[in-house]
C-alpha cells in the first residue's frame, strides 16, 4: 500500500511539473508574439519616418528616390523577404545620410529637425525592439530544447520561433 501512495504522489508531482512547464512554454510563445508585434510596429514607424523625410524635397533627387524605394519595399514586402527589405532600408539610410554632411545641410531648415529626430528615434527603437525580440526567442528556444518539453509535446502545435536577422544600423549623425 505504501508503494501505491508513493507512486501516486510521484505521478501527481510529475503532472504538476509538466503542467507548469507547459504554462511556461505558452507564456514564452505569447511573449514572442508580443515582441514580434512590437518590432513590426517599430519597423513601420521607421519606414514611415523615412518616407516623410524623403518627401520633403530637401534631399537631392537621387537620395530621395533611393529612400522612397527602400521604404516602400520594406512596407510592401511579405514575411520571407521582410528581413532583406528592412536591411536594404537600413543600408539606404546609411548611404543617404551616413556622411553627416547631408544631415548638417538639412538641419538648417527648421521643419526638418523634427523629422530627423523622429527618424533617429525610430532607428534606435528598431534596434532595441529587434534585440528584445531575439532575447525572448532565445529563451523560448532554450526551453523548447528541454527533454520534457520535447518528449511530452508540451509546446503543442506552436511554430518554432525564429530570430530576426537583419541589418538595423542607422546613420550615427542622426539627432
Amino acid at each position: 500500500m505504501e508503494w501505491v501512495a508513493i507512486a501516486a504522489v510521484l505521478v501527481v508531482l510529475s503532472a504538476v511539473l509538466l503542467s507548469w512547464t507547459a504554462g511556461r512554454v505558452d507564456r514564452l510563445h505569447h511573449r514572442v508574439d508580443s515582441a514580434r508585434a512590437g518590432l513590426e510596429a517599430q519597423l513601420m514607424h521607421r519606414s514611415g519616418a523615412t518616407l516623410e523625410l524623403a518627401a520633403t524635397g530637401l534631399l537631392d533627387p537621387a537620395r530621395s528616390l533611393l529612400l522612397l524605394d527602400a521604404a516602400h519595399q520594406a512596407r510592401a514586402s511579405d514575411e520571407p523577404d521582410r528581413e532583406v527589405a528592412e536591411s536594404d532600408l537600413s543600408r539606404a539610410l546609411v548611404a543617404s545620410l551616413g556622411d553627416g554632411a547631408e544631415i548638417s545641410r538639412m538641419q538648417r531648415h527648421p521643419d526638418v529637425w523634427d523629422l530627423l529626430a523622429e527618424l533617429g528615434n525610430a532607428c534606435r527603437k528598431v534596434e532595441l525592439a529587434r534585440r528584445f525580440h531575439n532575447d525572448v526567442v532565445a529563451s523560448a528556444l532554450h526551453l523548447r530544447r528541454n527533454r520534457a518539453v520535447r518528449w511530452f509535446g508540451l509546446a503543442g502545435h506552436a511554430r518554432m520561433p525564429t530570430m530576426v536577422e537583419m541589418d538595423d544600423s542607422w546613420p550615427p549623425a542622426l539627432p
